[in-house]
């Protein structure tokens, strides 16, 4: 396939904010290490695992917006990467950096050795899903469907850690079906963490196996914070994150005001990316921010384009994750209108990008 030649503004964006350099959006210090402790200080705000959306191309995009913020992986099973021959699917930019990797399984030998090539790959930790309720995941007996058999995650979590160099962590419901989260959590946070874990990500919602969606279970069961309060006074000794209905900064800091450890947004990063992540470095970790604003990180993204389609991608695969960028600003709708008409055809290059940025007044 013919691509078209980089534009002029393409290549001097390329050289004058390569992403992940010291001229980019996102500092290279910030960006390049998986040592434990940054990440769990990166693990203050975090994006979460998302299928179909946290992709490599999205997280790379996002790191544009932030140079601090810890990013997962969608979720990616361990059957997928020990049998399946898809150990493409650990694949990643350095420079998205910190960075970590979900997994879904629920044979412990077999996250075991998952967890190991995940390390191998360059990840910074491995975070076991015990929070999906997707049918196709629990025909599988992993993700949420796991809150009912705690011995059984210690079991798993305990292999994970004795095959894997880095920091193994869990994100969990606060329960499942007829659970009284009362009683069903802080058990289950005992059992883990005495197998070793010392990370949780709860989501403040319980999922109901049966009679609700994937999309229903993220909106519907009733979001119980205080109960993930509670639980982070009653294990201090462990790092817990909340998440579940965040939608901007300031709930963010105010969950951190609660003496939580971290706040892990999922939905609202995604679609409203610069809302959430442009001013997060400063708002969230009281750093420098990351980008001055969407414009320079839409440049900061061009060189990446041109990279992945002379790699032989398309445009759409990378732009798909960047419709949300000018949500509520001038000019959003054609920005996405561009993006999205004009993005799918097969020789779409940079140049629709920087249509599109043309067409939305500066911020």
């Amino acid at each position: 396939m013919t691509r078209r030649p980089a534009t002029k503004t393409a290549a001097k964006s390329a050289a004058r904010s390569a992403p992940g350099s010291a001229a980019g959006p996102a500092a290279a210090d910030a960006t390049t290490t998986t040592d434990a402790a940054a990440i769990r200080a990166a693990a203050r705000l975090s994006v979460a695992p998302m299928m179909d959306w946290t992709d490599r191309h999205c997280r790379f995009f996002h790191r544009q917006l932030t140079g601090r913020a810890l990013l997962y992986t969608e979720m990616v099973t361990a059957p997928a990467i020990v049998r399946g021959g898809a150990r493409h699917l650990l694949d990643f930019d350095p420079r998205e950096q910190p960075v970590a990797v979900q997994l879904g399984g629920s044979d412990p030998r077999e996250l075991a050795q998952a967890a190991r090539i995940a390390a191998q790959a360059g990840y910074g930790e491995v975070n076991l899903n015990v929070g999906c309720p997707s049918d196709r995941v629990q025909s599988g007996t992993f993700g949420a469907v796991l809150m009912k058999s705690p011995d059984r995650v210690a079991e798993i979590a305990a292999a994970m850690i004795a095959a894997c160099p880095v920091e193994v962590t869990v994100k969990c419901r606060i329960g499942v079906d007829d659970q009284d989260p009362r009683a069903v959590l802080p058990a289950f946070l005992e059992a883990v963490a005495a197998a070793g874990v010392r990370r949780f990500t709860i989501h403040a919602r319980k999922a109901w196996l049966q009679g609700l969606s994937p999309k229903q279970n993220r909106d519907v069961p009733p979001l119980d914070y205080r109960l993930v309060h509670e639980m982070k006074h009653a294990f201090p000794g462990l790092h817990i994150s909340i998440n579940g209905g965040i939608e901007t900064l300031a709930e963010a800091r105010a969950q951190l005001d609660t003496g939580l450890d971290g706040v892990m947004i999922g939905r609202a990063a995604y679609h409203r990316p610069a809302d959430l992540l442009l001013t997060a470095d400063a708002q969230v970790f009281g750093a420098p921010a990351s980008a001055a604003s969407r414009a320079q990180v839409v440049a900061a993204m061009l060189p990446y384009i041109e990279a992945q389609l002379a790699a032989g991608g398309r445009l759409h695969q990378v732009t798909r994750h960047m419709l949300g960028l000018f949500h509520g600003q001038p000019g959003a709708r054609q920005w996405r209108r561009i993006l999205s008409e004009q993005g799918v055809a097969p020789d779409a290059g940079p140049e629709v990008v920087e249509k599109a940025l043309a067409a939305v007044s500066p911020p």
